[in-house]
């Protein structure tokens, strides 16, 4: 004789039970490990690189330091674009997450510092340009579009590593 008895159904809960929401970590397009964080990474890196160029291109550089100072910081920022842009890749090919928190946080301060430092570059280097063409009207004539075309792909390069920034950085504070 069994004292146990089957169980028919299971009784519904004493309390509503609510399932946890999914909203905060819902792939945006520009998260790293995305298809956009790709795009994004690649237009950084193409901008970056196309600024460097163009101020290398410039005989006499060297001569200002806020123009040096634009081509270290476009070096930086291409050289880090392009390896987030490998790491973006490698975690698209694989279907992999690369959304820990130690990467998160490694991806948003290094998107912030390169960041910071292509805003500086184009900034300085916008000053000198405007004061070689209209104040001391010193500028040759192919130099200033150079020096123009160099500041203006820094700042594109500049927009795009911040948004690149407040994706990772999203993604670290939601995680």
């Amino acid at each position: 004789m069994s004292y146990v008895h089957p169980v028919v159904g299971v009784p519904p809960p004493a309390f509503n039970v609510v399932a946890p929401s999914t909203a905060g970590t819902k792939d945006l397009q520009g998260m790293p490990g995305t298809a956009g964080s790709l795009a994004l990474r690649v237009l950084q890196f193409g901008f970056a690189a196309i600024a460097l160029s163009v101020m290398a291109s410039i005989s006499d550089f060297q001569t200002v330091t806020a123009f040096c100072y634009l081509v270290v910081g476009t070096g930086l920022q291409s050289l880090w674009s392009l390896s987030m842009a490998a790491l973006d890749g490698y975690a698209l090919l694989l279907k992999r997450s690369i959304r820990r928190s130690s990467l998160v946080t490694l991806f948003a301060v290094g998107d912030w510092l390169c960041a910071t430092l292509t805003l500086a570059a184009g900034c300085s280097t916008a000053g000198i340009t405007v004061l070689l063409a209209r104040d001391l009207d010193q500028c040759g004539p192919n130099d200033c579009s150079k020096l123009q075309a160099s500041v203006a792909l820094t700042f594109l390069a500049w927009f795009l590593s911040s948004c690149s920034f407040f994706f990772s950085f999203w993604v670290m504070a939601t995680s």
